[in-house]
């Protein structure tokens, strides 16, 4: 019998200015966004009494709690990146490093993605 997994997906967004250095473009002038952020998760084991994998609730805080600190902010002063560009790429990065401590044992984070328009995204993960 194969193994189960279950996968949750938040949205969420923050509002921030950037400035992409070596660009050659207008892009390397300051300009702003209301990135989109997507994050998963999956786990094989739901919680015993409740039956899911983590509360939705408390992903979104996780998330939020990391958000918060890039929300309103010119991402190129952010200490994470004075040596990065602070593309999407470099952001989706960032919020998955900085969530993959802090979940449940028992979730495994697979993704972080952003975006700056809802076209396109960037995704980052570790494999």
């Amino acid at each position: 019998m194969p193994e189960p997994l279950w996968r949750l997906t938040v949205k969420l967004g923050f509002s921030a200015s950037h400035q992409l250095r070596n660009y050659g473009g207008k892009c390397e002038r300051m300009h702003g966004h209301n990135f989109g952020v997507e994050v998963m998760v999956e786990g094989s084991r739901l919680d015993p009494k409740i039956h899911y994998l983590v509360d939705f609730k408390v992903l979104k805080r996780l998330t939020k709690e990391i958000l918060e600190e890039l929300d309103h902010h010119h991402l190129n002063e952010h200490p994470f990146f004075l040596e990065r560009n602070p593309s999407s790429e470099n952001i989706a990065m960032y919020i998955y490093r900085q969530l993959s401590g802090k979940l449940p044992e028992n979730v495994r984070l697979v993704e972080v993605s952003v975006a700056e328009k809802d076209a396109q995204k960037a995704t980052y993960m570790e494999v």
